[in-house]
This record gives C-alpha cells, sequence and structure tokens, in this order.
C-alpha cells in the first residue's frame, strides 16, 4: 500500500457526541505497524532529558500529553479541514464542558490574555482589529485596571493590544481609576489572597460600572472546579493554560467566556491575518488534542489521582526523612500548581551543601532529575509530573545525595 493510498482510505474525521473518533483502516494499520522504528532525536541530537520532580513548568516543556491526546495530535494530522469549523465544533463543546457562553482553543494563557482584552476593545469592527496596537486617534478605550499584588511579567499580555496598565490596591482606588478610558478590570488568581478585593467584588465592581472583568488562572488546575467556577461567578472571560495539569498540547490554552467576547477575539486569531495575533496560531492538531485531553481531566476520577500523588510523595518523604540534618513538610499549595509539595530542608552543618548543589547533582546525575523551588538550604518535590515508578527513583537519588552529603 503507498502513502497515497493510505492517505485516500483514511476514515473522515467525526465529532460525535463528547469525544473524538479518527480511525484508520485496517490495512493502513498495518502499514503503519510495518513501518521502520523512530529515529530517538533526543540521542541523536544530544539533548537531555530527564525525571521531572518539578511541576509544570514551561522551560521544561510543560507536562506529558496523554497517550490518547498523542494520538489524536497524529489522526489530525492525516485530514484537511478548514479551521474555523475546527474551532466552532470544538469551542462549542468545551463552552458545555466548563459553564461558559463561548470558548476558543489558544496558543496558550497568555495569547488567550491578548486576545480576550483585543475582543473587548474591537468588537466586530474589522476596521479596529486592523488598528491594534495603535489606539492612539481611535475611540477604543485604552486602560486596563489591575491590583498592585497581581502585577506580575505576564501581564504584558494585556499590553500586546496596546493598552495601559493602572495599578491599584483599594476599592477608593479602583473607583477612583475607573473612567471612560477603562477597557478591563483584570485579576490574577494565584495571587488572589495578596490582594485587597477578592473575586466576587471584583466582578460586582465591573458590572456596577458596566466593565468587563477578566482572571488569569494559567496554572491553577487542579482542582478541577476551577475549570467553570470562575465563569460561574461571572467573569466575562477566563484564560487558563493546556498544558500543565490537563496535559494537553504545551502550545495551547483556553480563552472562554462571553459569546460577543470570544466571537470578537477571533477576528484577531488565526486563520485571519492583518491582526495582532497572527502568531498566535494553533492548527486542527492542537485544537483536537486540546479538546480530547480537557475532555478526559474532567471526567478522570480525581480523588484516585490525588491518593496516588499522596502514595508517592511518602515514599520520597519516608526516604530522606531518616537522613540526619533533614527536615521534611508536606504542604499543598492554596492558589496555584495544588498538589501535594514535599519541602525538603536541611542543617548546613550537618549537610555540607546548598540548594544549588543538591539541585545541580540531581542534575547530572543517572538519570538526570530536575527538582523545584530550589533556595539556600532547601528544595521542593513534586510528583504529579513523574511517570509511575519515577518516584522510587526520585527516593533513591535524593537519599544518597543528601546522606553522602551528611557523610
Amino acid at each position: 500500500m503507498q502513502r497515497r493510498e493510505l492517505f485516500r482510505h483514511l476514515s473522515f474525521l467525526t465529532l460525535t457526541g463528547g469525544a473524538v473518533s479518527l480511525t484508520l483502516p485496517s490495512s493502513a494499520k498495518s502499514l503503519v505497524a510495518a513501518s521502520p522504528l523512530k529515529r530517538d532525536l533526543f540521542k541523536e541530537l544530544g539533548i537531555r532529558t530527564f525525571i521531572n520532580a518539578a511541576g509544570t513548568y514551561t522551560a521544561m516543556t510543560g507536562s506529558l500529553m496523554h497517550d490518547y491526546v498523542v494520538e489524536t495530535i497524529e489522526d489530525a494530522s492525516l485530514q484537511f479541514c478548514m479551521l474555523d469549523e475546527v474551532q466552532d465544533k470544538v469551542g462549542e463543546k468545551i463552552a458545555a464542558l466548563v459553564h461558559s457562553e463561548a470558548a476558543v482553543v489558544t496558543s496558550g494563557a497568555f495569547s488567550a490574555m491578548t486576545l480576550g482584552l483585543a475582543g473587548i476593545l474591537t468588537g466586530m469592527d474589522q476596521k479596529k482589529v486592523e488598528q491594534l496596537p495603535h489606539l492612539e486617534g481611535t475611540d477604543m478605550k485604552s486602560e486596563v485596571i489591575i491590583q498592585k499584588a497581581h502585577e506580575i511579567v505576564y501581564n504584558h499580555a494585556l499590553k500586546n493590544t496596546g493598552c495601559r496598565l493602572i495599578y491599584i490596591e483599594t476599592r477608593e482606588q479602583l473607583e477612583a481609576a475607573i473612567s471612560e478610558k477603562t477597557a478591563l478590570l483584570h485579576f490574577l488568581n494565584i495571587e488572589a489572597d495578596k490582594g485587597q478585593i477578592k473575586h466576587e467584588e471584583w466582578v460586582a465592581i465591573g458590572r456596577k460600572h458596566g466593565i468587563p472583568t477578566s482572571i488569569d488562572i494559567a496554572a491553577d488546575v487542579p482542582p478541577v472546579s476551577n475549570l467553570w467556577k470562575f465563569n460561574d461567578m461571572g467573569f466575562s472571560f477566563v484564560a487558563i493554560s493546556g498544558g500543565k495539569a490537563i496535559r494537553g498540547p504545551q502550545s495551547a490554552g483556553l480563552l472562554m467566556g462571553r459569546k460577543e467576547i470570544v466571537a470578537a477575539a477571533r477576528l484577531s486569531m488565526p486563520p485571519r491575518g492583518f491582526n495582532i495575533g497572527r502568531g498566535f496560531k494553533v492548527n486542527k492538531e492542537e485544537v483536537l488534542g486540546m479538546y480530547v485531553a480537557l475532555d478526559s481531566y474532567i471526567h478522570q476520577d480525581h480523588d484516585k489521582e490525588w491518593k496516588e500523588w499522596e502514595a508517592a510523595t511518602a515514599v520520597i518523604h519516608q526516604a530522606v526523612k531518616p537522613v540526619k540534618g533533614v527536615t521534611t513538610e508536606i504542604k499543598v499549595p492554596a492558589l496555584g500548581n495544588i498538589t501535594p509539595t514535599l519541602h525538603i530542608s536541611w542543617d548546613p552543618q550537618t549537610v555540607k551543601l546548598t540548594g544549588k548543589d543538591l539541585q545541580e547533582r540531581m542534575r547530572n546525575g543517572e538519570p538526570s532529575i530536575e527538582v523545584g523551588d530550589v533556595q539556600q538550604y532547601q528544595i521542593a518535590i513534586t510528583v504529579w509530573m513523574l511517570k509511575p515508578g519515577q518516584e522510587k527513583i526520585v527516593a533513591t537519588r535524593l537519599r544518597e545525595e543528601l546522606s553522602r552529603a551528611a557523610g
């Protein structure tokens, strides 16, 4: 069977119910099975791979997609379709899953923030779409208000539209800052405990003044309920990453919220050009992969998963706890990356190394292991990105290095 015959015999992609069906005929499957072994490009190119005991960091390529997500991406790559139609159909399914009026797959949470604000600024006016990020001389609004405690580098996503960011601390300052130029009130969930104004009040103030509100929850799943919590709360749009706990493509994310905002946002994203979001491209493979990942994540047994994390964390905890001079504590972050996190600290008079030393020894050992939250005499370990059984490897290596340093 020739390659062109394989493509001709591929079954047509269908979206049915809550799942994606992408199938190969038996003749095509036999051809795939008979294909030569895949190249190990990591080995060929000399790229270091490692066990990830640190978490879902972009620099560490996020998370690992499940096999069914990879299979969806591979199968989707074998068919042509219209990108807008894929986004339409997938957006409807995702919106129903997350309790929003509409949704669209974006190239990460950062782009979702840019696109959501762009949709608010331009509405469905194509001329305004083409003018962004040049707001001067237009009637478009030009300011976004954010709490000072929510000031992070990723807010630059909002600046991409040409808007100016105004930071406030109190409700009185917020009320005074609101003007005819105010386009959006933006909220950062992971720092919600640091700002004086909480979620519900933020939304209420936006409603009072007729100003849209948005929230960045990029890494704030689990819990799974956060996928719909802020839509139910009334935020105008919500931005989240797809390549963390959901384990969709690392290059994907979600913009979910009011129908008119999402519709307008799509005017500033591919396949359309002449807009600020042309570089925020996601193709059919990522859109479908994101949908399958999200659908599966929502319906999985999260209690079972949590118990598995606790058990794996306990293996590492029990391995390092007896080392002289070592202190351990398991904590669960309150707002983002909510997973059991093992904090390992030590007395430098007994364990003669720094956090950076331990990080380098774990990184340069065999196998290579990445740890998180490296401080002077402390590191943190999370197990949610480990493959089954890797917790034993991490436990053994940590005990070896700490015991050696304790001499």
